[in-house]
Protein backbone atom coordinates (compact mmCIF):
# COMPACT_ATOMS: atom_id res chain seq x y z
CA UNK A 1 0.00 0.00 0.00
CA UNK A 2 1.22 3.69 -0.83
CA UNK A 3 0.24 6.35 1.02
CA UNK A 4 1.76 9.84 -0.03
CA UNK A 5 -0.09 13.31 1.02
CA UNK A 6 0.78 16.96 0.13
CA UNK A 7 -1.09 20.40 0.64
CA UNK A 8 -1.83 22.48 -1.95
CA UNK A 9 -1.79 26.00 -1.83
CA UNK A 10 -5.28 26.51 -3.41
CA UNK A 11 -8.82 26.08 -2.18
CA UNK A 12 -10.58 23.10 -1.97
CA UNK A 13 -13.10 23.27 -4.82
CA UNK A 14 -10.79 24.11 -7.10
CA UNK A 15 -8.18 21.44 -6.29
CA UNK A 16 -10.97 18.76 -6.42
CA UNK A 17 -11.78 20.27 -9.54
CA UNK A 18 -8.85 19.91 -11.57
CA UNK A 19 -8.72 16.93 -9.86
CA UNK A 20 -11.94 15.39 -12.22
CA UNK A 21 -9.73 16.57 -15.45
CA UNK A 22 -8.32 13.14 -15.75
CA UNK A 23 -7.19 14.02 -19.08
CA UNK A 24 -5.06 16.43 -18.15
CA UNK A 25 -2.92 13.63 -15.74
CA UNK A 26 -0.12 13.63 -18.09
CA UNK A 27 0.62 17.01 -17.64
CA UNK A 28 2.13 16.08 -14.14
CA UNK A 29 1.81 12.33 -13.90
CA UNK A 30 4.84 10.74 -14.50
CA UNK A 31 4.79 7.78 -17.28
CA UNK A 32 0.86 8.50 -18.06
CA UNK A 33 1.06 9.22 -21.73
CA UNK A 34 -2.55 9.17 -22.21
CA UNK A 35 -6.04 9.30 -20.41
CA UNK A 36 -8.92 9.28 -22.08
CA UNK A 37 -12.07 9.39 -20.27
CA UNK A 38 -15.07 6.61 -22.22
CA UNK A 39 -17.84 8.01 -19.41
CA UNK A 40 -18.61 9.18 -15.98
CA UNK A 41 -17.39 6.00 -14.50
CA UNK A 42 -14.36 4.56 -17.16
CA UNK A 43 -11.54 6.18 -17.72
CA UNK A 44 -8.93 4.39 -20.31
CA UNK A 45 -5.13 4.65 -19.64
CA UNK A 46 -1.97 4.19 -21.30
CA UNK A 47 1.19 4.72 -19.75
CA UNK A 48 5.04 3.74 -20.62
CA UNK A 49 7.25 2.99 -17.26
CA UNK A 50 10.89 1.84 -17.61
CA UNK A 51 10.00 1.72 -21.50
CA UNK A 52 7.14 -0.51 -20.51
CA UNK A 53 3.71 0.86 -22.65
CA UNK A 54 0.79 -0.69 -20.89
CA UNK A 55 -3.46 -0.16 -21.04
CA UNK A 56 -5.64 -0.83 -18.70
CA UNK A 57 -9.24 0.38 -17.68
CA UNK A 58 -10.09 2.09 -14.24
CA UNK A 59 -13.81 2.33 -12.76
CA UNK A 60 -14.73 5.26 -10.60
CA UNK A 61 -16.31 3.04 -7.55
CA UNK A 62 -17.04 6.18 -4.91
CA UNK A 63 -17.07 10.15 -6.37
CA UNK A 64 -18.01 12.56 -3.66
CA UNK A 65 -17.40 16.19 -4.88
CA UNK A 66 -14.48 18.24 -3.07
CA UNK A 67 -14.21 14.76 -0.17
CA UNK A 68 -12.91 11.88 -2.32
CA UNK A 69 -12.86 9.79 -5.10
CA UNK A 70 -12.01 5.93 -4.77
CA UNK A 71 -11.57 3.71 -8.45
CA UNK A 72 -10.12 0.04 -9.11
CA UNK A 73 -9.07 -1.47 -12.43
CA UNK A 74 -11.56 -3.15 -14.29
CA UNK A 75 -9.09 -4.64 -17.14
CA UNK A 76 -5.73 -4.76 -19.10
CA UNK A 77 -2.37 -5.09 -17.96
CA UNK A 78 -2.21 -2.86 -14.71
CA UNK A 79 -4.20 -4.01 -11.44
CA UNK A 80 -4.72 -1.58 -8.93
CA UNK A 81 -7.11 0.31 -6.51
CA UNK A 82 -7.29 3.31 -4.45
CA UNK A 83 -8.59 6.46 -3.21
CA UNK A 84 -7.52 10.42 -3.86
CA UNK A 85 -9.62 12.41 -0.73
CA UNK A 86 -9.24 16.39 -0.59
CA UNK A 87 -9.54 17.86 3.15
CA UNK A 88 -9.94 22.13 3.39
CA UNK A 89 -7.11 23.18 5.24
CA UNK A 90 -8.49 26.99 5.15
CA UNK A 91 -9.73 29.63 2.49
CA UNK A 92 -6.75 28.63 0.39
CA UNK A 93 -5.19 25.72 1.31
CA UNK A 94 -6.37 21.93 0.58
CA UNK A 95 -4.41 18.54 1.82
CA UNK A 96 -4.84 15.77 -1.19
CA UNK A 97 -3.96 12.62 0.37
CA UNK A 98 -3.40 9.88 -2.07
CA UNK A 99 -3.60 5.72 -0.78
CA UNK A 100 -3.36 2.73 -3.55
CA UNK A 101 -2.93 -0.62 -3.58
CA UNK A 102 -0.95 -1.66 -6.63
CA UNK A 103 -0.42 -5.24 -7.36
CA UNK A 104 2.92 -5.77 -9.33
CA UNK A 105 2.16 -7.72 -12.56
CA UNK A 106 6.71 -8.68 -13.62
CA UNK A 107 9.73 -9.81 -11.93
CA UNK A 108 10.62 -6.08 -12.32
CA UNK A 109 7.37 -4.37 -11.18
CA UNK A 110 7.52 -6.78 -7.95
CA UNK A 111 11.69 -5.53 -7.53
CA UNK A 112 10.91 -1.60 -7.74
CA UNK A 113 7.66 -1.94 -5.55
CA UNK A 114 10.30 -3.41 -3.04
CA UNK A 115 12.86 -0.64 -3.70
CA UNK A 116 10.04 2.18 -3.23
CA UNK A 117 9.57 3.08 -6.60
CA UNK A 118 5.87 3.22 -6.49
CA UNK A 119 5.98 5.81 -3.92
CA UNK A 120 8.75 7.60 -5.34
CA UNK A 121 6.14 7.78 -8.30
CA UNK A 122 3.10 8.54 -6.36
CA UNK A 123 5.12 11.45 -4.26
CA UNK A 124 6.85 13.24 -7.25
CA UNK A 125 3.01 13.37 -9.03
CA UNK A 126 1.77 14.73 -5.78
CA UNK A 127 4.19 17.56 -6.30
CA UNK A 128 3.90 17.76 -9.55
CA UNK A 129 0.00 18.52 -9.76
CA UNK A 130 0.86 20.90 -6.40
CA UNK A 131 3.13 23.37 -9.11
CA UNK A 132 0.02 22.33 -11.70
CA UNK A 133 -2.30 24.06 -9.43
CA UNK A 134 -0.53 27.18 -7.47
CA UNK A 135 0.83 28.39 -11.22
CA UNK A 136 -2.59 29.04 -12.13
CA UNK A 137 -5.86 30.69 -10.65
CA UNK A 138 -8.37 28.27 -11.37
CA UNK A 139 -9.12 24.75 -12.29
CA UNK A 140 -9.12 23.46 -16.30
CA UNK A 141 -12.71 22.06 -15.35
CA UNK A 142 -14.59 20.11 -12.79
CA UNK A 143 -17.03 17.65 -12.72
CA UNK A 144 -19.21 17.66 -9.81
CA UNK A 145 -21.17 14.46 -10.48
CA UNK A 146 -21.74 11.98 -7.29
CA UNK A 147 -20.78 8.41 -7.96
CA UNK A 148 -21.62 5.50 -5.26
CA UNK A 149 -21.01 2.00 -4.98
CA UNK A 150 -24.00 0.79 -5.62
CA UNK A 151 -24.86 2.58 -8.62
CA UNK A 152 -21.40 0.97 -10.59
CA UNK A 153 -22.91 -1.26 -12.98
CA UNK A 154 -22.57 -5.19 -12.73
CA UNK A 155 -19.28 -6.60 -14.55
CA UNK A 156 -20.15 -8.09 -17.81
CA UNK A 157 -19.88 -11.51 -18.23
CA UNK A 158 -17.32 -12.40 -20.61
CA UNK A 159 -18.37 -13.07 -24.43
CA UNK A 160 -19.27 -16.19 -25.90
CA UNK A 161 -16.14 -16.28 -28.23
CA UNK A 162 -13.90 -15.52 -24.69
CA UNK A 163 -13.03 -18.69 -23.08
CA UNK A 164 -14.58 -18.90 -19.68
CA UNK A 165 -12.17 -19.33 -16.44
CA UNK A 166 -12.87 -23.11 -15.29
CA UNK A 167 -13.43 -23.08 -11.39
CA UNK A 168 -10.01 -24.56 -10.33
CA UNK A 169 -8.45 -21.76 -12.37
CA UNK A 170 -7.60 -18.51 -10.43
CA UNK A 171 -10.07 -15.38 -11.24
CA UNK A 172 -8.45 -12.88 -12.57
CA UNK A 173 -10.36 -10.49 -10.70
CA UNK A 174 -9.29 -6.99 -10.74
CA UNK A 175 -8.97 -6.52 -7.10
CA UNK A 176 -12.85 -6.31 -5.23
CA UNK A 177 -14.32 -2.44 -5.18
CA UNK A 178 -14.66 -0.91 -1.75
CA UNK A 179 -12.84 2.00 0.19
CA UNK A 180 -9.76 2.36 0.16
CA UNK A 181 -7.58 4.75 2.18
CA UNK A 182 -4.35 8.07 -7.40
CA UNK A 183 -8.49 10.97 -10.28
CA UNK A 184 -12.15 10.26 -11.84
CA UNK A 185 -9.68 7.85 -12.38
Amino acid sequence: MVHETIEVDAPLRQVYDQWTQFEEFPRFMDGVEEVRQVDDRVCHWRTKVAGVTREFDTEIVDQLPDERISWRTVSGDVRQKGVVTFRRVDDAHTRVSLAMDVEPESLADKAGAAMGMVDSRVQGDLYRFKQFMEDRDRATGGWRGRLRPGDAPPETPPAPSTPSVSADTPSPDPMAPGPTPPGHM
